[in-house]
Parts: C-alpha cells; structure tokens; sequence
C-alpha cells in the first residue's frame, strides 16, 4: 500500500479572507480509493479542500487544478477513485478512458467550469494492462445545472427570488434585502448595476472599517492653474486689511519695547519662541491662542497676549474671572411633568454662575512693562515678561510689503470700502419669477430686501453660479442648497447602516462600541443607552415612564475626529456631496482657509460630525428636539441625510395634551409666581391652547397643507411640504443681534434648561446655550423689538450654509441625522476675529471660552500662501519645494 499512493492534492487556490473581507469556511472533500490487488480488496481515504468561499459568491462553483497522481501496484492493480464534494448535490462523471498503467492519473476536468463530483469507482476508470471499455454517463447542459441563489447582502439562498446583476455577473440580491436596504432603488436598476459595482453596498463586509476606497467621484478638488491665480487674488483682497491691522497691533508694541530699551525700532531684536509646529500657545489669562508677537516670562513660561497687554494698560483686564460654578438640582421626573419637587431650591433659585473669585491685582509698570502675575493666577511674580514671536524676524512687515504690491499689479481695492448690494436675483415680481431665480422666502421683515434666500439645485450648480453665492455670502445671508444627495453615488444614511457600518466588536485597532452617550432633551442630561435600542427609538419613538415622547440626541458619535476613520466610505459620500467645494472642502478648498495650516500642525477639530437626534412635528414646548441658540466662531455647512417620522396615537397625544397643560400651570407658578390673571400668565395659557389645537390639526393633515400652522412666527413661509420636511431653522441677523441680546436678558426667567430648571442667571445670552425661542418668543420677539429670523425648513437632502456671527436654533421635525462640517471664508474672516475677541471676554469657566479656531493663524499662513502663489520669485521657490517634497515622500492618496 505505500507505493500505491504517490501524493493527493487539490491544487485549489487558498482565499484569504474571500472578497470584500469575508471569512472563509473550507469545506472538506474526501476521496475513496479502492484497491484490488490478488483477490484481496482495500480502501484508502483522503481528505481535501475545496476552498469553498462563503463570501459574496457562496461556496465555489469549480475546482481549479484539480488533480489525483497515482502509481500502479504490483501485477496490475487496479485503483478506482471515488470524490465527493460536501457542498454541491450535483452529481457528474468525468472521461478517463484514456488513462493507462503508465499515464499519472490525472483527474482534471475536461470541460472548463464542470465541477467534479462523483466518481464511480466501478465504471469509467481502470489502470490494468490492455483496452478497457468505458461507460459515459451523458453530458449535462448548462441549464440543467443549478444556479446559486445565495444574495450577497445577506449571505442566504432561501430567501426566493434574486436580482441577477448584467453588469458583473456575479452578485445577487434578494428581494427582501433589495426591499430592507436599498428602498429607494428598483429591481431593473440592481439588475443594471448592483449596489457592489456602484460602490455604494451597504452590507456588513463592504461597510467594513478598513474597506478601500477605489472610486469615489468628486472627492478631490480638481483646480486649474488660472482658477489657482483667480482665487489667490480674491483672497489677496480679502486678507490684506486683517494682514494689515495685525501688522500694525504688533508695531505699536515693538515700539513701545523699542523705547523701553532705549533703541531705536531698527535696532530692536525680538526673540523667538521655541515652539513646534504640532504646538499650540495660549494666553494663560483669556486662553486665546497667540498667533505671533505675546509675551513670556523665562523663568516660569508664563505667555499673555497682546489683547491681555493692552487691558493690563489701561486697566481693565477681561477674561480673567473665575467664576464658582453652581449645577442646576434635580428635582425627580414628577416635577420635569409639572409636579412637585424633591429638593425645594432657595427662592433666588440656584444660578449656574453663582459668585466670582476675587483676584490679585495686576497693574502694568510706568514704562508699559508688565510682571508675570503672581502665583494665585499662575505666574511666579519674579522678573518682567519679555517680548517674544513665533514666527522668524520682520515676517509679519515682510509679508505685509509684498502683499501690498501685489495688490497694486493687480490694481485691487479693499474689500471692506465696497458696499454690499442687493442681489440682482432678489429683484423679481411675483412668485413664479422668484421660484426660477432660485430663492426661497425665509422672513416677514417689513421695508427689507432679504426676506429671501439664495436656494440653488445642487444638480444645476455651475462655475458661475459660484460669483453668484459670493454676493450673497458677502451680505452675511445663509445659503440653502436644494438635494445635494443626487450629486453623490447614493450610499444609505440608514440609520442601522451606519451603524453596522461603524459597530467593530473584534477589530484589533477599535474598541467595543455598543453603549453611546445620548441627551435626554427634557432635562439636558446625559446618559449611556445601547446604541442598537437607540437606533429602535430613533425609528419607532420612545416614551417616558409618564408616556411622554422621550427625545433624545446621541452625543459625539462616532467622534468627529475619528469620523472619516469610523466610517471612511459614509465620510467620502459625504464630501462629494458638499456644493461650493471651493470654500467647503476639508482638504483642498483653495478659499477654505482652514487647509492653509500646515499639514504637520496641529489642527482644530472641523469635523464632519453627526448630529443624530428624535424629533416630532409638534411643538412639544418642553423637551423638544433642538439646538438651542447659539453662534459658531467659524462658517458651517449642514446636511441633512436622513429623516425618519414617528406619528401619535390619538391615545398618546390626549397624553401628551394633559402633560403640556400640567407644564403650563407649573410654567405660571414659577414664573409669574402669584400673580393670578395677570396680562403674562393669560398669554401663557392663550398660547398653550392656540398650541394644542395646532397640534391636532397638524396630525390630522396628511397633504402638508399646514405648513404655516407649524411655523407661525409672525412670518408666511410659501413653497414648503411638510412630508419632505426634517428640521426647522432659525437663522438671525447680524444686526439683530443687539435686540435679540435685550430681549433674551429680559425674558431669561421663562427658558428651562438641566433638570428643566428655570434659567436663573446669564453669563452671555447666546454663548450660554441655554435657551430655545419657541413660537410664543418669536411672536414677542418681533412685537417688543421688531426683529425676525430666517426661518425655513431643511428638507431631506438640503444643505445650509451658515454664515459666521449668525446666532441660530434648529428643531427636528422627524428623527434627523445631520452632519456638519465648519470651514472659513475669506469674507468672514473679520467676523471670526470679532467673536474670538468675544469668546475671550468670557468667565473661565464657560464652555465657550476657548480659542479652538485659531482663525488669525489660519489668515497669517493663508496669505503666506497667497504670497508664493503670486509673487514669482516665491511661486518659483515653492514650486522647487513641491518637486524636491514629492520626490522625497512619493504619491499619496488623498482619501
């Protein structure tokens, strides 16, 4: 017998881990060998692989190289070979009559793509000496074998009738998973192309984590060399005035050092701070972050800007209050509904900033010099502070002087002396006029000429359209962008996509990511919740124990600053979509100067990020799905990728009526305390009855009708459905501001926030994030000061623009996810300035405090850019340092 069997083998290709990352399972197969030699039988089995894939085309259909070598026996044994496949049923005989005592054996199939199955060992094969007879089963057709219908979404072949894909002819989808996951796809357009040949397969080996990303269409920005020039010169223009103000700040204090010394200007070193790119510097005192001249104490590292220098001078330093912070008292969840409380607060009622610590006082020197503080605000109080800069000598003065002569080449003026315009789109008749001039009415404002609102078609944008958008940028006016979803390849937003899509429980580089952080909207408190139970609510709503709709916001997930990591294809599908990619793009938007920084610095958080959260179309007036008034330090871009709605019962909404009415009588206990009948307390409970018949009315209107119902706020808003919207926004003036400042200070008392406590006490009415104006506030809001916001609806799709400076409010109309991303705009660079000095002002406590933008640096490096572009002994310099860095780290893939 040991010479009978020479060596067995299959010769199947190993499949590491099957296409798009499946796992493989290999089936065995075992071959029976009889051997019949004198009269004496004995068999011989042996076990292969046939590397069967369990991925996306289930197990395999042939075998390649499939072979058998033998060697004869002694006296002309034969051996008969029997081989049988585990995974198929079919059944087929392969010709070996040409086989002889000398020949190898070789078992290979002879007709291309044939699986082997089984092998009579009595018929068809024989190693003894002479002509043996063979008897042939005939040959099957193709459409006698069977297909497989395993569907690549869902691995499973009992699922009935599956799409075919004519463009590879290898994937299929079931029509239940075709009818689950791609809802909005039809069965003739998965049997054109399927969802793995569009790249936008959602099931969970595509979704993978480390998945590649081969073909995402527009995820570079592709830019000429004239639209580079183009560019740069608009930026040039719009720079220069920051450039040249910063300049200026930085000389009056060198001369002011200059003199100290007793030098003249030209004479004065400064000396430059040791800091490397990948650092930031912050004033110790206002925590702003110091883009180039500050000062340091050497012994202690102690560093002040030149904003805390001047307030030192003149004697009214900001930014520096430590304020004790109190937290709002939980009172149970009978009082969130309108009952009693647990924990009875004192009658000035609990403030969240309740008393201010004393500081040292800190006074500059006759001759403008200022000591390092003392120890109690984190200096050491020893030696002067000295006069240091980040960048080399004269960078600043140097940088200042080209651009100035550039600007003459170009003959350009400064963009802050033109007077902004009304947009010759805004300049229509009637409503069908404005529809095609592409706006969308936003506010009632009465001998105003922007009730209106730029709304272009995503899929209709062109170059031109881009001057266009500027006009009204410029103004400080947001933009909405119609449908930019259609301008992707059309990978889900689903909700249990994405969550498959990020969930990796046995990935060696992540973490288990089951439990997220969600924010009960009621109370403004925090909790874990599974995320699978989240994602359940998020589509079939939650109650509380009282049955009032529970809403809830998932909190920072996945991280914004893992998100193109967490979810690399939904982050790709994402940045094709944006419009204006040339101030919106994260990586290469030549007006976005947030990619200016240096790539090995270290870089603010811009996001995307995902804000998924419940929302209901009534206006709950308590526990609402909202943004609560706020103002980003920087530009935005919203949108919105997915809604989902979640109608009441009639039962459910009697509920939700009776809680609204407790909530109205506790409103007017606490508020208005005891004063019965009187002028407030009967417009509260005017509006909570005017609310509960809109509310009623709005679920019994299936059409979308009442749209102006739902967003009765003094304004008429025209050309909205109400089935296609998801969010409502509001959206104020920059001018407004001011008023709407007074008002909230005014109205404070009546907003709750953490616990669904009364708001007692405001450090900064819109930086506090504590209030959301409803309804009722819009309404007095404009009958007090006579100021209105934009307000619109987000449809599925739309993208809003949001200009720096614009305080704003969002709340969800259906269960939303939303993902934003921040950029900045040369046009609004100024406003980004105004509210860092702003942020700066602020307790040092508050959340909004920190300077996380670190705008001016990004102008500073931006019109270093501008420079080398432009200027030709510089452009032909950077253009050396292009080559001789690509040559030293070769070709990157940007993702």
């Amino acid at each position: 017998m040991e010479n009978i069997v020479e060596e067995v083998s299959d010769g199947v290709e190993e499949n590491k881990g099957g296409q798009n990352g499946h796992e493989k399972k290999v089936l065995k197969e075992s071959l029976e060998i009889s051997v019949e030699e004198d009269g004496e039988k004995s068999k011989l089995v042996v076990e292969g692989e046939n590397g069967a894939n369990e991925g996306n085309e289930g197990p395999k259909k042939r075998l390649r190289g499939y072979s058998k070598r033998v060697n004869t026996g002694k006296n002309g044994s034969s051996i008969s070979i029997s081989g049988k496949e585990s995974s198929l049923n079919q059944e087929k005989e392969v010709d070996a009559s040409k086989a002889t005592r000398k020949n190898e054996g070789n078992l290979d199939n002879h007709q291309k793509g044939v699986e082997l199955s089984e092998i009579d060992n009595h018929k068809g094969y024989s190693l003894r000496r002479g002509n043996v007879p063979v008897q042939e089963k005939p040959k099957l057709n193709k459409s006698d074998q069977k297909v497989s219908s395993m569907c690549h979404q869902c691995q499973k072949n009992d699922k009935g009738r599956v799409v075919r894909c004519k463009s590879c002819n290898r994937k299929r989808f079931c029509v239940p998973c075709i009818t689950k996951w791609y809802p909005h796809t039809l069965e003739e357009e998965i049997a054109e192309a399927c969802p793995v040949c569009r790249e936008i397969c959602n099931c969970k080996a595509c979704l993978r984590l480390d998945a590649p990303i081969t073909k995402i269409e527009k995820l570079e920005l592709n830019i000429s060399k004239d639209e580079e020039i183009e560019h740069s010169r608009y930026l040039l223009q719009g720079l220069l005035p920051f450039l040249k103000r910063l300049n200026e700040e930085q000389g009056i204090e060198s001369e002011m050092e200059a003199k100290r010394r007793g030098v003249s200007l030209s004479e004065l070193k400064i000396q430059e701070s040791h800091c490397s790119k990948n650092e930031r510097i912050y004033c110790n005192n206002c925590k702003t972050s110091i883009v180039d001249f500050h000062r340091s104490c050497p012994l202690c590292s102690y560093d002040l800007c030149l904003g805390c220098c001047r307030e030192i001078r003149d004697g009214h330093l900001q930014g520096s209050e430590e304020d004790l912070i109190m937290p709002f008292i939980s009172r149970g969840l009978e009082y969130l509904h309108g009952g009693g409380s647990k924990e009875e607060a004192s009658s000035g009622g609990t403030s969240y900033y309740d008393s201010v610590i004393p500081i040292s006082e800190w006074k500059a020197n006759e001759d403008g010099s200022i000591p390092c503080p003392s120890k109690d605000l984190e200096g050491c109080s020893h030696v002067l502070l000295e006069l240091r800069s980040l960048f080399p000598e004269n960078f600043v003065p140097k940088l200042v002087k080209k651009a100035e002569e550039l600007a003459d080449t170009y003959k350009l003026i400064d963009t802050s002396e033109i007077p902004t315009h009304q947009c010759s789109c805004l300049n229509a008749r009637d409503a069908s006029e404005l529809s095609l001039k592409m706006v969308r009415k936003a506010a009632n404002r009465e001998d105003s000429d922007d009730n209106y609102l730029y709304c272009p078609k995503a899929s209709k944008i062109q170059l031109e359209d881009l001057k266009h958008f500027r006009e009204h940028w410029m103004r400080g006016e947001p933009v909405i962008v119609d449908n930019v979803l259609e301008t992707a390849s059309g990978l889900s937003w689903e909700p249990f996509v994405m969550w498959r899509a990020c969930r990796q429980l046995h990935h060696v580089k992540y973490d288990k990511h089951l439990e997220v952080k969600a924010i009960d909207c009621l109370d403004w408190c925090e909790g874990d919740i599974n995320i699978h139970q989240f994602f359940i609510g998020y589509l079939e709503g939650r109650f509380d124990l009282k049955r009032w709709p529970q809403i809830l916001k998932l909190k920072d997930w996945p991280p914004s600053s893992l998100f193109a990591e967490r979810l690399p294809r939904h982050n790709a599908e994402f940045i094709s979509c944006l419009p204006f990619k040339e101030y919106t793009h994260p990586l290469n938007g030549l007006l976005n100067l947030f990619v200016k920084l240096p790539k090995e610095s270290l870089k603010p958080d811009m996001g995307p990020k995902t804000y998924i959260a419940y929302g209901v179309q009534q206006e709950l007036g308590r526990g609402d799905s909202v943004t609560k008034l706020h103002c980003d330090m920087s530009d935005a871009v919203n949108v919105l990728t997915h809604t989902a709605e979640v109608k009441f019962t009639p039962e459910q909404l009697t509920t939700i009526e009776d809680l609204k009415k407790k909530h109205s009588e506790q409103d007017q206990r606490e508020i208005f305390g005891s004063r019965v009948a009187s002028d407030c307390e009967w417009k509260v409970k005017e509006f909570s009855q005017l609310n509960s018949r809109k509310s009623q009315e709005l679920d019994k209107d299936e059409s979308g009708g009442n749209i102006d119902l739902l967003l009765n706020s003094g304004n008429t808003l025209e050309g909205l459905e109400e089935a296609e919207g998801g969010a409502l926004w509001d959206i104020f003036r920059r001018e407004d501001v001011p008023k709407l400042q007074e008002y909230l200070k005014k109205h404070f008392r009546e907003f709750r926030h953490t616990y669904g406590c009364p708001v007692h006490q405001v450090i900064h009415p819109i930086h506090d994030q504590t209030m959301y104006l409803t309804m009722e506030h819009k309404r007095k809001l404009k009958e007090e000061y006579g100021i209105e916001p934009w307000t619109f609806v987000q449809k599925l799709g739309d993208a809003v623009l949001i200009p720096a400076g614009c305080p704003h409010q969002v709340r969800n109309l259906k269960s939303c996810i939303k993902v934003a991303l921040d950029f900045v705009s040369p046009e609004n660079v100024d406003e980004c300035v105004r509210l860092t000095e702003e942020f700066r002002t602020l307790p040092s406590g508050h959340k909004a405090k920190e300077d996380k933008l670190e705008v001016k640096k990004m102008a500073l490096y931006a019109m270093k850019e501008v420079v080398e572009t432009l200027y030709p002994k510089q452009r032909s310099k950077r253009k050396r340092n292009e080559e001789k860095g690509k040559k030293g780290k070769g070709k990157g893939k940007v993702v």
